[in-house]
């Protein structure tokens, strides 16, 4: 895997902000205004934004794909886990851990993108050229818009916070509407549309081979598209990311220019995506923005989500001398509902699923579980150190948003930017091509295409059918061991985390139904 120069370790000034409370100084304090005397140094300080996109592939296994119909809530050993409220529709799971370190990872990205932010507008002359003050502003914006979203789609209404902020001020700051974040997440995305490089082939301050894994135009493109989507989607009548604005037309132009800047193609492997040897995004043309990871290095930069819903076992029961202590304990099994989604030629179900079983200590376990971006020939020394890159956008998804939009009323056609597109995508997995593509067709597809990355519970959210779905797959996935509560709106979110209700009390009001 490409070692790329800007994912380090930052100094300890840098991180000062990973703080568990927004009551906790972020890093505004007087190191930060020494720090900043060198192009360098605001390098090192956008660095210190992109640092917690490490956690975001980790945060969609646990908060979005264990929410949804992928993932049922039975663990391996049976005992109980910190997954299990989660998918069991818990109502006490305002402490859960998962719940809590979302907020806090997204919110540190926020500071720090804050911070550099304020120091690029005040200390932009030792920066070096306009042009370079420009890209990183543009970068540190995208950030703080892509953290500012995540919460959005997990959390609804939220504190604004756009400039560094002293622990006295941050107690003050209360939750705003969704429809006043998202004002400030499309402000800072549509300035990174307007600003970021295009692709990795220029000379600085442009992006270079060195810059690889930084965020392109096309990258805050299609994220932007996302949002727009989002806000789309019915409301739920909940404070949630759906507002039923129907921006399909805003969100397709978006879409259309990643499709014909031919940056990216059409893999037509769909093993190859996700091999380890394809993971540069130079080479991997799939890859519209990637969460990159160094493997080998000290400290740990690998990555960690590959094991996230893999047993522990399943490692220990691999050939000796290979197998150090990888895999979750106790965790949960894929649904029979996905498992039966599968046709039999469907060649996507034996690259993202593990269904053949295991034997470990003299005991055969059938549990089935993702494997999708896990080779067990690259098992690193340490759990913490996989050598793979996330792909938080993928061109097949930018293809099939693209489609989403057009079924509900975005410029294009039904038999070219729908039919041909989810058939191409049928095609690769070696199904049989459809005719006259429902929206309803369009989401079992993707279902099944990224399954394991993250996708379908905001797909659910989108569909307008999260309620439905999700209460008609409990009523029969959990028909004999009724683990589940009924889904209901509420549901949509999750709570405020408790240590941002006691941080400063009267301060945020919890999300109803918790």
């Amino acid at each position: 895997m490409k070692k790329i120069s800007f994912l380090i370790i930052l100094l300890v000034t840098l991180l000062a902000s990973c703080s568990k409370d927004l009551n906790q100084v972020p890093i505004s304090s007087a190191t930060t205004s020494t720090f900043y005397q060198q192009p360098s140094d605001f390098l090192q300080g956008v660095n210190a934004a992109y640092n917690p996109l490490r956690a975001i592939p980790d945060q969609l296994m646990w908060l979005s794909e264990i929410r949804s119909d992928n993932i049922y809530p039975t663990s391996f050993d049976g005992v109980a886990r910190d997954h299990d409220p989660i998918s069991n529709f818990a109502l006490g799971i305002a402490p859960n851990t998962y719940v809590e370190s979302t907020w806090n990872n997204d919110f540190v990205g926020v500071f720090n993108a804050n911070t550099v932010l304020d120091q690029l507008t005040k200390n932009g002359s030792f920066a070096g050229s306009a042009a370079l003050v420009t890209r990183l502003t543009a970068e540190a914006r995208f950030l703080r818009a892509y953290y500012y979203f995540d919460l959005i789609r997990y959390y609804g209404k939220l504190p604004i916070i756009d400039h560094p902020v002293t622990a006295a001020e941050a107690n003050k700051i209360a939750r705003s509407p969704v429809k006043d974040v998202y004002t400030l997440v499309i402000a800072d995305l549509q300035f990174a549309v307007a600003n970021l490089p295009a692709n990795y082939a220029g000379a600085f301050p442009s992006y270079s081979a060195t810059d690889v894994g930084r965020v392109t135009k096309y990258g805050a493109e299609a994220v932007l598209a996302e949002v727009y989507m989002a806000r789309s989607g019915p409301t739920y009548s909940i404070e949630g990311p759906g507002l039923g604005l129907s921006e399909w037309s805003l969100a397709a132009p978006l879409l259309t220019d990643i499709i014909t800047s031919g940056q990216f193609a059409f893999n037509a492997s769909f093993a190859n995506i996700f091999a380890y040897a394809n993971q540069n995004p130079t080479v991997n043309k799939e890859a519209v923005f990637d969460v990159m990871y160094l493997t080998g290095l000290s400290p740990v930069l690998g990555a960690t989500f590959t094991w996230d819903l893999i047993p522990q076992n399943y490692f220990n029961s691999l050939p000796a001398g290979n197998t150090p202590a990888n895999g979750a304990l106790g965790a949960p099994t894929v649904s029979n509902n996905l498992l039966n989604s599968y046709a039999a030629t469907d060649t996507r179900k034996s690259v993202t699923l593990h269904t053949t079983g295991y034997t470990y200590t003299g005991v055969f376990d059938n549990h089935p579980f993702y494997r999708k971006y896990t080779d067990t020939t690259k098992i690193p020394v340490s759990r913490f150190d996989w050598g793979i890159n996330f792909m938080a956008v993928r061109y097949t998804d930018v293809l099939l948003l693209k489609a989403e939009c057009v079924l509900n009323g975005a410029t294009g056609s039904q038999a070219t930017d729908v039919d041909a597109v989810v058939n191409q995508v049928r095609t690769r997995a070696g199904l049989t091509p459809l005719v006259g593509v429902t929206l309803a067709q369009l989401y079992d597809e993707r279902r099944r295409e990224f399954a394991g990355e993250g996708t379908r519970w905001f797909d659910l959210q989108r569909s307008g059918n999260l309620i439905t779905i999700m209460n008609a797959f409990e009523a029969t996935e959990d028909a004999t061991l009724k683990k589940m509560n009924p889904v209901v709106a509420n549901f949509i979110l999750y709570p405020v985390p408790q240590t941002q209700l006691d941080a400063a009390p009267g301060l945020y009001t919890q999300n109803p139904g918790y």
